[in-house]
């Protein structure tokens, strides 16, 4: 399918545009490399390195080059929990204590329900943003697991339980010691052995990569007037590695994008229910104003009409960005050195000029509609004491319409046959009637006597 849809004029032009627009954007601002990846569904449809993964040894990126993906890991986390849910061993609002045991704060607002596991992918768990030690500065400061257990007992929470959404380094770090205490292996173990390995992530690391691995982009600070990009310190989050640490490249961030494109029951690569996978993409907390919400790990969002879920990551001398919009079942995943890699800009305007001309290329060559002469039957005007309606052919379908409404075509519902007379209900408004049955029972003399529609019944009418 991928080789098709880059045949396609429109698919292949824009991607040209996208190629070239991004050339000039890492030329003029001087940026060292990017990797870029688009995922079609179960396919990488188009997949390409930009610049450099290493200035002063002229290493080309490529979509195989290794960045340190940052806060993508939590998605990772998140995925480790709902398992662990599904599997019956968890809830989701179970409080943490349940788990960790040695979880002490200083309760600032101690009337709050207790803080749960969902509070913690939800980042509503009013937690401090960090551990209290100052590893962004250098990103050689992040404490041993001991070191964060004694500080922890040390902190305030911030906020009350479920009162707004914070974001939460430490609500992550641990979501992935609770991994670690209900499957009974270490974070890096199960991440590898439950996700990773049946996923075919190869090389993606959980644990901290070697600095000198040689597919390894290295990672540089932002651009300052009149100076070289300096080479970012090397990070080892340790105990905040569930939160932070994970290193991957487009490659195996595509198999993980196709998982949430996928649906039906686990098994082989499909690690987690496709149920399980929804349910972490819709929002569980909304932003007052309505203009995003939180997921399970996931950040979602509205843009141009389509709702995508994602998360992005900053780790010193890396910026990445991982999205998806499954209702095109399109994901586009983004990866930079440098701190002002700014993949945010590249993901927009992949969804903005590539995205459309897959969606329209992948859609099935539609045959030249024909309406059954049979279907005149059903026609005509129903009332029952809720509404009156009326079935009639419209664009070579039957359709159910409210004749009374200012718009009758705002609250269309489809009739798709089914067997006999009964058809399927698609209704535009979704309001109740969508996926159930109309089942159109009749007279001997071939005539409606009622329809069915649900469980409720509306007779013909001679006339309004």
């Amino acid at each position: 399918m991928s080789k098709e849809l880059l045949h396609d004029p429109k698919v292949a032009s824009s991607i040209q545009l996208f190629s070239s627009w991004i050339e000039a954007q890492i030329a003029h601002q001087e940026q060292p490399g990017l990797s870029v990846g688009i995922v079609y569904d179960q396919e990488i449809v188009w997949s390409k390195g930009f610049g450099l993964a290493d200035v002063a040894e002229k290493t080309p990126a490529t979509p195989q080059t290794i960045y340190r993906i940052a806060s993508i890991t939590k998605l990772f986390t998140a995925t480790a929990i709902m398992q662990l849910r599904d599997a019956g061993l968890l809830q989701l609002d179970d409080p943490i204590k349940k788990y960790l045991s040695w979880f002490r704060m200083v309760e600032k607002h101690s009337d709050d329900p207790p803080i749960t596991i969902r509070h913690l992918l939800t980042h509503t768990a009013g937690l401090p943003r960090e551990v209290d030690f100052a590893y962004w500065n250098d990103g050689e400061l992040f404490p041993e697991r001991a070191e964060m257990m004694e500080r922890l007992a040390q902190q305030e929470t911030v906020l009350g339980t479920a009162r707004d959404w914070k974001y939460s380094n430490l609500g992550l770090t641990l979501a992935g010691e609770i991994v670690a205490a209900v499957s009974g292996c270490s974070y890096v173990d199960y991440i590898r052995t439950e996700i990773l390995d049946p996923l075919g992530m190869d090389n993606t690391f959980v644990e901290t990569i070697n600095p000198d691995h040689p597919q390894l982009a290295t990672g540089y600070g932002k651009r300052l007037p009149n100076q070289e990009r300096a080479v970012s310190p090397f990070t080892d989050c340790r105990s905040v590695t569930p939160a932070a640490n994970m290193a991957s490249c487009v490659e195996d961030l595509a198999r993980f994008a196709m998982l949430q494109l996928r649906d039906g029951p686990v098994g082989g690569s499909q690690i987690l229910a496709g149920s399980s996978l929804r349910e972490m993409q819709r929002v569980h907390w909304l932003n007052t104003d309505w203009s995003a919400g939180r997921g399970l790990g996931f950040y979602v969002w509205r843009k141009d009409g389509k709702t995508l879920a994602g998360h992005g990551g900053a780790l010193q001398g890396y910026r990445t960005e991982f999205q998806v919009c499954t209702e095109d079942k399109i994901s586009v995943i983004v990866l930079t050195n440098a701190d002002d890699g700014n993949p945010l800009m590249y993901i927009d305007k992949a969804f903005q000029w590539i995205a459309p001309a897959l969606v329209a290329a992948a859609k099935p060559k539609a045959e030249a509609a024909v309406v059954d002469p049979s279907w005149q039957q059903y026609t005509g005007k129903y009332r029952n004491v809720w509404s009156d309606i009326e079935v009639m052919l419209l664009d070579t379908g039957l359709v159910l319409i409210d004749p009374s409404l200012p718009d009758p075509k705002m609250a269309m519902t489809k009739l798709t046959p089914l067997s006999g007379h009964t058809f399927r209900m698609e209704a535009l408004n979704n309001f109740g009637a969508n996926g159930e049955l109309a089942t159109f029972e009749m007279n001997g003399d071939g005539s409606v006597a009622r329809i069915k529609l649900g469980s409720t019944y509306t007779y013909p009418v001679a006339t309004w």
